[in-house]
């Protein structure tokens, strides 16, 4: 990913190989907003204690920086599911109920989901100009928020895997990501060889470390999508607070970063 520093301090990184696709897919960092700690400082949730006008002003201040209208973009109501929404103009400034994925192929229509540690997935579809924003955390995960992307963008554009480019970006890396009993069991239940996704950090059996990135490469590549056409940015959100909000790292005391990506016109 390239790191973009803007006049107004905000900071994002964009997938440089969707870039080239005519996809705009930007990452928020958490500098250039006017939200006081522990939400320092460009916060996009007023659930977690900031004030919601201070919120609005870090969302108004990242959407100027990237040349948006913060009053366009779709937003979820985000609840660790594999559900899925299909979006269009006629859904611009909405928060689309109970889903962690938002599909379109509406040009210039942005797509808007919000992290502290869980994967951002963008998927595009390069065949049909069909776009895809997911959050993975690791329910979403073990539950296949990929496979159901690719599942609902086959079924509204006619998507094949192998058109798709996807970028995997900021999100706990897999030597931060310790987990405990459930996680461990839903991932070798769920997962094919769950179990290798699971490292013992510092020979530690009883706190294994599970890698949410391969998952979901893994989880993308068996349903079709070539492994070369796969962008993992590898930022470990855990060990890079000085740039990113970590629910883990920072024991929830933090706001939330976000993900806007929308599809520009073809040439």
């Amino acid at each position: 990913m390239r790191r973009i520093c803007y006049n107004n301090g905000v900071v994002s990184y964009v997938f440089e190989s969707l870039a080239s696709l005519r996809i705009q897919a930007h990452v928020s960092t958490r500098h250039g907003g006017v939200s006081p700690e522990p939400w320092h400082s460009l916060n996009f949730s007023y659930s977690r204690g900031d004030e919601r006008e201070r919120v609005l002003e870090n969302f108004a201040r990242f959407c100027s920086a990237i040349g948006r209208d913060p009053s366009e973009p779709v937003r979820t109501h985000q609840v660790h599911s594999t559900n899925v929404a299909k979006v269009s103009w006629a859904d611009a400034g909405t928060r689309q109920a109970r889903c962690d994925a938002l599909i379109t192929d509406a040009i210039n229509l942005p797509l808007f989901l919000v992290f502290a540690d869980c994967v951002p997935l963008v998927i595009y579809d390069r065949a049909h100009h069909a776009l895809g924003a997911c959050h993975a955390g690791w329910r979403g995960t073990v539950e296949g928020m990929a496979s159901s992307a690719l599942r609902a963008m086959k079924a509204a554009f006619g998507t094949d895997a192998a058109d798709v480019h996807v970028g995997i970006g900021p999100s706990i890396g897999p030597e931060s990501y310790e987990v405990g009993e459930e996680v461990i069991g839903r991932a070798v239940s769920a997962l094919p060889d769950g179990e290798k996704y699971l490292s013992k950090r510092n020979g530690d059996p009883e706190n294994p470390c599970f890698d949410l990135w391969q998952a979901n490469i893994d989880q993308l590549t068996a349903a079709g999508v070539p492994e070369g056409q796969i962008e993992l940015s590898g930022i470990d959100t855990a060990r890079r607070t000085d740039e990113f909000f970590s629910h883990r790292a920072e024991k929830g005391r933090c706001g939330l970063f976000g993900l806007l990506t929308w599809l520009e016109p073809k040439e």
